[in-house]
């Protein structure tokens, strides 16, 4: 009997294999973002010495193979610039990610895929009438990036992000497009077709997947396409979980159409930020440990005046709960006193903090947390 049991176990992930099961757990701590657009997401920066990245918690799905990057196409790669394709520059998604891993739980991984096309309209990712603008332009840069992707960006992309979520988790899309849709009314349902069929391709849940667009040279950088801002901002109205990144302050290039390096590294953080505070989850549960312990962000995150924090305990014992800011100084205690075992929620006031990021430590008995707030 027990010979019989192995062999079943054997063949039921046999069976589960061939089916094509992944048999490998999905890591929920790794948190992947989607990035299309057109050259501002492709990235026109240049790279300096001080755009170095080394740390491992930052990934870059490599979208093509790059001999001058040593890096092969669907694998995983310290997100070092460029991001993109093999000759392109710094890009948002640079200190987008930068940002994440400054500020998220040394635990949390962040990867980005980069599938985007200098000069491309919004329509060279609509999977139903790509094929009539993959001629936009003769040019041979143009012609070669379209080939790089099999001639189908939209796919290319979606291909990649369903290997990459054998690893992780896609966790939010970025797209910077607008530019070849001047003045295009109907550019945000357009976007709203390109992001409904990831969502459905990629089976993710729209409420849980936020879409962040950026605004084009902004007015205040003289932009040349700055009128198409307005456009842009309607995005929201279209789809409810869009949120539009501020190009207000953000220098560009003499062409005033691309951001130059600095500017990317300020659009790329504000990016970064958006994210951190729609990647808030409210639940009892946040953090959890083998022993019952918990802790969760605050709900509603972002505080606007007073929020909920959740805890749990295995036993009747002293838990401490207090306030930090991003230095690591203490700025308010929420709690100190003895807790009955099981769930718990404690008022954090808000009207005394000023705005701005903190952690919510929690100190108990075998048990120590911290979750990220924001406070308005």
């Amino acid at each position: 009997m027990q010979i019989s049991i192995k062999v079943s176990v054997v063949a039921l992930f046999t069976l589960l294999n061939v089916a094509g099961f992944d048999l490998k757990a999905q890591n929920p701590n790794f948190y992947i973002f989607l990035c299309f657009g057109q050259s501002n997401m492709e990235g026109q920066g240049s790279i300096g010495s001080q755009d170095a990245m080394d740390d491992p918690r930052f990934q870059v799905f490599q979208a093509v193979d790059c001999s001058n990057l040593s890096r092969s196409a669907e694998t995983w790669y310290n997100a070092e610039p460029p991001l993109c394709r093999c000759w392109n520059g710094l890009s948002p998604a640079d200190y987008f990610g930068r940002t994440l891993i400054d500020e998220l739980p040394e635990h949390i991984k962040v990867g980005v895929i980069n599938v985007s096309i200098g000069g491309s309209r919004i329509e060279i990712f609509d999977k139903d009438i790509y094929q009539n603008y993959t001629d936009d332009y003769s040019e041979d840069w143009f012609q070669d990036a379209v080939t790089s992707y099999n001639g189908n960006p939209y796919q290319y992309l979606v291909d990649m992000a369903k290997k990459a979520q054998k690893d992780g988790v896609i966790k939010g899309v970025l797209l910077h497009q607008g530019e070849s849709n001047f003045n295009d009314s109907q550019w945000p349902n357009k976007v709203k077709t390109v992001y409904d069929n990831l969502m459905e391709d990629l089976s993710l849940d729209p409420e849980k997947v936020p879409l962040l667009a950026g605004e084009m040279v902004h007015e205040d950088q003289n932009g040349s396409l700055a009128a198409m801002n307005t456009i842009v901002n309607k995005l929201p109205e279209a789809i409810p979980n869009a949120y539009v990144i501020s190009s207000s302050g953000v220098s560009a290039k003499s062409d005033l159409i691309h951001f130059d390096a600095a500017g990317y590294r300020e659009l790329g953080t504000r990016y970064g930020e958006k994210m951190l505070e729609l990647l808030e989850e409210p639940g009892p549960l946040g953090v959890v440990n083998d022993n019952g312990y918990s802790l969760s962000p605050g709900y509603p995150n972002p505080v606007v005046n007073k929020s909920l924090i959740f805890f749990q305990i295995p036993t009747r014992q002293f838990v401490s709960v207090k306030v930090y800011d991003i230095s690591g100084s203490e700025v308010k205690e929420i709690s100190s006193e003895k807790f009955e075992e099981g769930k718990h929620e404690i008022v954090l006031e808000s009207s005394d903090l000023k705005p701005g990021i903190y952690l919510v430590r929690m100190n108990a008995a075998g048990f120590s947390a911290s979750q990220r707030i924001v406070v308005k």
